[in-house]
């Protein structure tokens, strides 16, 4: 199969397009066009913008992205400069690093919002069903009304009488 850079090169050629011309399409310098064509990463400082680059070359060539992208990062994996780092310990990945990973890609301010929108709406159900159960009278006895009979077995037994003062 070919590589990247003789993809780019030979789909540019068989639509008649010179470097300037993708160059100025793409706003991307010509010397880089080069490069990327002659398969020299080691001009550029990081993998993003050879990526970018050839993402953007590719798709002003009508080919195809996602399978020219995928041989970009195989290729890219051989070199020795835009390789992948080695991990930083020996020790496999655990559960806690996975939910730490998924709490660092959460946009903590949408979050809030939405946690502080849910906890209203339950406080207000809470609020709403405690009111129905009122109604309902589910919540309290009936008592009926009654009048107030004094023991009658307790006779003699009353309170004092306050004092007048002088």
């Amino acid at each position: 199969m070919a590589t990247v850079a003789e993809q780019l090169r030979t789909a540019r050629e068989a639509q008649n397009l010179t470097v300037k011309q993708i160059a100025e399409i793409t706003n991307v310098r010509t010397d880089h066009i080069c490069a990327i064509e002659e398969g020299n990463y080691d001009v550029f400082s990081a993998p993003v913008y050879i990526r970018g680059f050839v993402r953007t070359y590719a798709r002003i060539l009508k080919l195809d992205v996602p399978q020219l992208m995928a041989a970009l990062t195989a290729e890219l994996e051989r070199t020795e400069k835009f390789a992948e780092p080695p991990p930083l310990t020996d020790q496999p990945r655990t559960i806690v690093d996975f939910i730490t990973l998924q709490l660092s890609k959460i946009d903590w301010r949408k979050a809030a919002i939405a946690i502080g929108s849910l906890v209203v709406l339950g406080v207000i159900l809470l609020i709403w069903f405690k009111a129905g159960a009122n109604r309902k009278g589910s919540a309290s006895p009936q008592v009926k009304p009654a009048v107030y009979q004094p023991a009658s077995n307790r006779v003699g037994e009353t309170l004092p009488l306050p004092t007048q003062r002088r």
